[in-house]
């Protein structure tokens, strides 16, 4: 028995290292290395990595600025009272925030930056950089150097159809859209819940020779053009294809089309290796918070700036709005099917509201954001090092706020039964007055009961109830809250309600089942 033991604990203490000769030998051991090393990614990174310079414009153009930090604070009321805090000073620090700006009508109301950042620090861009990456597709279209979006991606890179015909059926807007079926290991570890070491955005931000990695190992394990999986590899294969039409690297062509052109200070991209030199397209570009808010300004104009074409119009309108060609089913469920859903365009990110406006945006991981609200001509800019208390629906809550603005501030300056009252007075005299939405009321109601706010949460969904009151999903929002409450009964009808009005509503059966039993404990 007791040689047993020894050889399990021998057994046991061998495993990370026969694990590690493994890695080595499949991918690197400096992949091996840089995993133990820097494990978990942060927004500090590239300070470990081989860089590329990029220059700015010798002149650029500068917002003009006209505070109203009030006016933004309020924005943010919601998620600053949901986390328990007295201010966004203290929200910022707390969430890991670095920088937020917010522009509207090309003038700056609001700039701060917390946690030791300023105006100068370099902001990582993480996988917001993936829409620069569809940028420069867009130039090289517009330069004659690709084809189309429809190009097949070994017109470019020949090589891969030879390893595996398939690749010849993605074309450049598969790998745009996420549609290209390229296999992508997510594996995470139980229990201490990070990426395994096989999981292949750590095997390609680690790796330390990306272009051989993409052209000697990486797979297809589905039909392109029919599933969507956010995937690293498009970005890094259309990268590839970059580098391969122009001649040029990445970061010399993105210098050329854009920073040149347009942007204030130097940015730097992080390449794999000195010896490979192959940037890292997903998430490596570091830049300053202010040109991370011009490339929207650039978006936000249809790639014109200041009567210089950037880039296409077609381009710029093309890569930001939906495409209602891509049947909804090809999402994942989170994109959602309704009024209010979210969608996916070359690299970007997009909200779609309920009355068919929208908005969109570059999203990187750790809190990095570059927000566009077309019709108001806002953009927000976001970065952070942490997603602990800022996630991909905070800036959609803000955008909301600005829609809404008279009942927002209404209740930011009276409360929300003042502000429930004035409404009421005013839908006698009115009765197609709605100054708010069903998704509006969701997100303010659960914000005033993660601070605790019940009586005024359960004020909020009675008013979302009552204004639409074929709303199943209303009864669920009201029962949370007479059940944080302590209201049994009332909980029980919501949910009763909503069980009515939706009966594969599992959610509202499994919340009876449980007051049931907890009933039936209590007698």
């Amino acid at each position: 028995m007791r040689k047993f033991l020894k050889f399990f604990l021998l057994t046991l203490l061998s495993l990370p290292v026969i694990l590690a000769i493994v890695l080595s030998v499949k991918y690197s051991p400096r992949y091996v290395y840089r995993l133990i090393r820097y494990n978990v990614a942060d927004v500090y990174d590239y300070k470990y990595f081989v860089n590329r310079q990029i220059k700015p414009a010798d002149s650029v153009f500068s917002f003009a600025r006209n505070p109203d930090e009030k006016y933004v604070e309020s924005l943010f009321h919601d998620k600053v009272i949901a986390g328990g805090f007295g201010t966004l000073d203290e929200w910022a620090d707390a969430s890991m925030t670095t920088a937020l700006i917010f522009i509207r009508h090309d003038t700056i109301l609001y700039e701060k930056y917390f946690n030791g950042f300023n105006r100068d620090s370099y902001f990582h861009s993480q996988s917001m950089a993936k829409s620069f990456i569809s940028f420069l597709i867009g130039c090289a279209i517009d330069d004659g150097y690709i084809s189309g979006v429809n190009d097949p991606m070994t017109k470019y890179i020949p090589e891969l159809e030879k390893r595996d015909s398939c690749f010849g059926k993605i074309t450049i807007r598969n790998l745009l859209m996420m549609l290209s079926g390229i296999k992508y290991n997510t594996d995470f570890l139980p229990v201490v819940n990070i990426h395994a070491p096989w999981h292949d955005e750590a095997v390609g931000y680690y790796h330390g020779n990306v272009r051989r990695l993409l052209l000697k190992r990486v797979k297809i394990s589905r039909e392109p053009g029919k599933y969507f999986q956010y995937c690293n590899y498009n970005t890094s294969y259309l990268g590839l294809i970059i580098e391969r039409a122009t001649g040029m690297t990445v970061s010399k062509y993105l210098e050329k089309k854009l920073w040149s052109q347009i942007m204030e200070y130097e940015a730097l991209f992080s390449v794999d290796s000195k010896r490979s030199g192959f940037e890292y397209m997903p998430s490596r570009l570091i830049a300053r918070a202010l040109d991370y808010a011009r490339f929207g300004r650039l978006f936000l104009k249809d790639g014109n700036w200041n009567g210089k074409q950037i880039i296409s119009s077609g381009w710029a309108m093309e890569s930001t709005h939906e495409d209602m060609s891509v049947p909804r089913e090809y999402y994942p469920g989170f994109m959602e099917t309704g009024s209010d859903r979210v969608y996916y365009k070359y690299q970007w990110w997009g909200h779609v509201n309920e009355d068919s406006t929208y908005q969109y945006f570059a999203n990187g991981n750790l809190g990095q954001m570059i927000y566009v609200i077309p019709s108001k001509d806002i953009i927000i800019i976001h970065n952070g090092n942490s997603n602990a208390l800022f996630g991909d629906n905070d800036l959609r809550h803000v955008a909301d706020c600005i829609r809404f603005n008279d009942f927002q501030q209404a209740i930011a300056e009276k409360g929300v039964s003042n502000a429930i009252a004035e409404y009421n007075e005013r839908k006698e005299k009115d009765t197609g007055y709605i100054p708010f939405s069903m998704r509006f009321l969701t997100d303010k109601g659960f914000s005033y009961l993660d601070a605790g706010k019940k009586e005024d949460a359960i004020s909020l969904f009675t008013l979302q109830k009552d204004t639409w009151p074929d709303y199943w999903r209303a009864y669920v929002n009201l029962g949370e809250a007479y059940q944080k409450n302590g209201d049994t009964q009332e909980t029980i009808e919501c949910y009763r309600k909503s069980l009515i009005l939706r009966p594969e509503n599992n959610y509202a059966k499994e919340k009876l089942q449980m007051i049931e039993e907890m009933s039936q404990l209590k007698h």
